[in-house]
């Protein structure tokens, strides 16, 4: 039962008078403007929406613990990561291009976003389900989530524009072939892996620094839809992801995935075969195994969508000691835009809300020197708020080699990363293809790439969509464009 079980109050705290009827002149007259509780009402329903993400509009998620089960102390000391550690988190789960309404089994990528609520402060990591990305310099991350939303004068998706956009940044082909394969369509969020994707920094507590690729894999095992199933679920039951996630934790069953991360010695990113650090491609298995660092199960439901999921924020700007950023360009953009967003959605004390602060035992000794803004409720009282200052507030100055860094020289340029031995942009793509799918998994590539493709009838870019698959694999390609041609 609801603890709230008397009359309600207005915004001051102030008993109401009625929930049901506006103060009027008469029981026929004109409302009058006094009527506090209905102007106060009308105007809070006007603004109770924030600003829809721009991608990963369509979303939910659920709160958790994140448990360590294996030693990966050698590598970092995160007190997250150290053994036995566990830690309140929380998850959300999205597509990428879909609106607030569209629905969960459209084909597209999943967002997979994770805050864990540390000792140290929170940690946020903010992946996909896949290990890859679609461009590897954030100067193109606008124009790739414009091709994917909607046309200028019709306001329509349209698969021509995405098309268009892969073909001319041929540097997707590897992310194009998981979406437009299996992982393309998830059957649930449950049953789908995690990556952080970005290469990322470990710091050991002897100050040694490692690269590090997190993957969260799926104890439900992964399982995905057809074209079919996913369009009749769609026509359904838009909400279909975000009611089994709920439904499936409200009845107990509590979906967990264990987390492993391949380990590169820090040396190894000079010589490797391929760049480390670009987003398009995967590090191979052989070369760093998979390490088993612990569980991360989902086992609490939100009380409060809005309040809870909704306003949320996650950011790899949000770091702890013992992590750190990579030369990764599209980690570093997204270092800077991700918490810019929740700035502009929710304001910027958007951190100050309960769902994004950190534990109250660290929220009590932060020392912040950013101060002001709408909706501030945390605040250093009278305390000077310049540093540094003569009056007894602490402030930090560290001097010297960062911890977290990393070596870099030469002029300013704008550039392409500097290619390694096997940086080509369709070469493990195509790897993919032909050694980690099987024939049936390669057949249904080559319909959901040829039903994608469908209403697309621009000649010259059809011809560059076949090159751009031929590329990847003759054969596929081949089969997609006997498929489109039928």
């Amino acid at each position: 039962m609801s603890e709230y079980t008397t009359g309600s109050t207005r915004e001051n705290g102030a008993p109401n008078e009625s929930d049901r009827n506006s103060l009027s002149v008469g029981s026929n007259g004109p409302l009058l403007l006094h009527d506090t509780h209905l102007v106060d009402t009308l105007a809070h329903f006007n603004r109770e929406s924030v600003p829809e993400r721009r991608p990963h509009a369509k979303g939910s998620g659920a709160f958790g613990e994140f448990t360590v089960t294996g030693d990966v102390s050698r590598y970092t000391k995160a007190a997250l990561f150290q053994p036995g550690t566990t830690t309140k988190m929380l998850a959300r789960f999205s597509t990428v291009a879909g609106e607030l309404g569209s629905p969960d089994t459209w084909r597209d990528v999943r967002g997979f976003s994770l805050k864990f609520y540390t000792t140290e402060g929170n940690f946020d990591l903010v992946g996909n389900n896949t290990p890859v990305f679609f461009v590897r310099d954030p100067m193109k991350f606008p124009h790739f989530i414009h091709s994917q939303k909607r046309l200028p004068d019709s306001g329509l998706r349209d698969h021509t524009m995405q098309w268009d956009f892969w073909v001319n940044n041929p540097e997707s082909a590897h992310q194009v072939t998981y979406l437009m394969g299996d992982r393309g369509l998830p059957r649930t969020w449950r049953h789908m892996n995690g990556y952080g994707s970005h290469t990322y920094m470990w710091i050991n507590a002897q100050g040694e620094k490692f690269w590090v690729k997190y993957h969260f894999i799926s104890d439900q095992g992964v399982e995905f839809l057809s074209d079919e199933e996913a369009a009749k679920i769609a026509g359904e039951n838009a909400d279909f992801h975000r009611a089994d996630l709920f439904n499936s934790i409200a009845g107990g069953d509590f979906p967990s995935w264990t987390l492993k991360v391949q380990v590169m010695p820090y040396e190894d990113a000079r010589t490797y075969r391929v760049n480390p650090f670009d987003l398009t491609k995967v590090w191979s298995h052989k070369d760093y195994p998979l390490i088993e660092v612990g569980t991360m199960t989902l086992n609490e439901n939100p009380v409060n969508h809005h309040a809870q999921i909704e306003q949320a924020s996650f950011a790899p700007s949000n770091f702890v000691p013992g992590t750190g950023f990579s030369p990764d360009k599209m980690l570093l953009g997204r270092v800077f835009a991700y918490a810019d967003a929740a700035r502009y959605r929710i304001g910027p004390n958007f951190d100050q809300l309960p769902v994004n602060q950190p534990l109250p035992e660290v929220a009590a000794k932060a020392n912040r020197y950013t101060i002001g803004g709408p909706m501030e409720y945390h605040h250093t009282g009278d305390a000077p708020v310049y540093a540094p200052n003569s009056f007894g507030r602490g402030h930090a100055d560290e001097v010297g080699p960062v911890e977290s860094s990393w070596e870099s020289d030469g002029e300013m340029v704008r550039s392409a990363y500097e290619l390694h031995p096997e940086d080509d942009d369709f070469g493990q793509a195509g790897a993919l293809v032909r050694d980690v799918l099987d024939d049936a998994a390669r057949e249904r590539l080559a319909k959901n790439i040829a039903g994608h493709i469908a209403p697309v009838t621009d000649e010259s870019l059809l011809a560059r969509i076949f090159d751009y698959w031929k590329n990847i694999d003759p054969d596929l390609g081949s089969r997609v464009q006997e498929l489109r041609e039928k």
